[in-house]
């Protein structure tokens, strides 16, 4: 039997921590003995406005209940912002042991109708927002010896749902960094790895009556959908994954609703000739997308 995993004396970075999925991380972590910075824009679900509502809310919750936490209202999409999120956590604790990246935003839309500056802020948010506050956080991670990662990815990058090209191509982007980011991050004893919640939040919620419509799902059963998953589901899996006896990295977990699942990219055993050629794939489609004995790809920083 494991014994509890205690954050005593360790401090993380939880983005995106003002509201549904992160506040649920950052209270189970400090209700587990990490020190937590708070970081929350708290920004409308499509990315407008700001208030620090959000951030400090979360930090009075967390203080009264006993634990440690200070708040940021940065941006991550901002470098500097995404710096002084680093910052806050080095000037109140003298240290970042590992990062939570949830921070994200939401504006669905049909490919035709989307815009590029659409696209753009869903990789600033997403994507950049992620690697611009582990660039700051990296060279602390490194000073931990144990340093943790969990990215936040998402089921939408694998598509299967409309009005999300943005959104999941920002979160596939999100998944590469963190394969090619455990691979970097092995020989300094980092661990990287990313979750894949499902939980109802204000972001699903925004695309709750598409899904249904989509999926030919009554709006009672979809109600009892959304009400089968709570967003602090998710945040064990988060709490695992940034303890320092978290042994895998280059992971993504599927979790919520009281399971979890890994999320896996194979390599079919596919067929190999000498001179391929375009009617060799037409006549040997069903043996290249056959999925049996296919091996799993593996990151090089899993097990290091």
């Amino acid at each position: 039997m494991v014994s509890e995993l205690r954050f005593d004396g360790r401090a993380v970075i939880v983005t995106g921590a003002g509201r549904g999925i992160g506040r649920e991380h950052a209270l189970l972590l400090a209700a587990k003995g990490a020190q937590v910075v708070v970081a929350d824009r708290g920004v409308a679900v499509d990315g407008t406005g700001w208030s620090s509502g959000p951030a400090d809310e979360v930090v009075a919750e967390i203080q009264a209940a006993g634990g440690t936490a200070v708040a940021s209202s940065a941006s991550v999409a901002d470098p500097g912002g995404a710096a002084s999120i680093v910052d806050a956590a080095i000037e109140a604790f003298g240290r970042v042991d590992a990062v939570i990246n949830n921070a994200g935003i939401h504006d669905p839309a049909r490919f035709e109708q989307l815009t590029i500056p659409q696209f753009q802020a869903m990789l600033d948010v997403h994507f950049l927002g992620a690697v611009q506050v582990l660039k700051a956080a990296w060279p602390h991670l490194i000073a931990s010896g144990s340093g943790r990662v969990v990215n936040t990815c998402s089921e939408a990058m694998l598509g299967g749902i409309p009005e999300l090209s943005s959104y999941g191509a920002a979160k596939g982007a999100v998944f590469g960094l963190t394969r090619n980011l455990a691979t970097e991050g092995a020989d300094h004893g980092i661990r990287v790895n990313a979750i894949a919640p499902r939980a109802f939040t204000r972001m699903s919620a925004s695309h709750s009556d598409t899904l249904a419509e989509y999926l030919s799902m009554p709006k009672e059963v979809m109600d009892q959908v959304n009400a089968s998953m709570p967003p602090d589901m998710c945040a064990p899996a988060a709490a695992f994954l940034a303890h320092e006896s978290c042994p895998i990295s280059g992971e993504v977990l599927q979790v919520g609703m009281g399971g979890i699942a890994r999320i896996a990219v194979i390599h079919t055993q596919g067929i190999a000739k000498e001179s391929l050629t375009a009617e060799d794939i037409a006549d040997n489609l069903d043996a290249i997308l056959d999925v049996t004995d296919a091996r799993v790809t593996e990151s090089h920083g899993i097990g290091a």
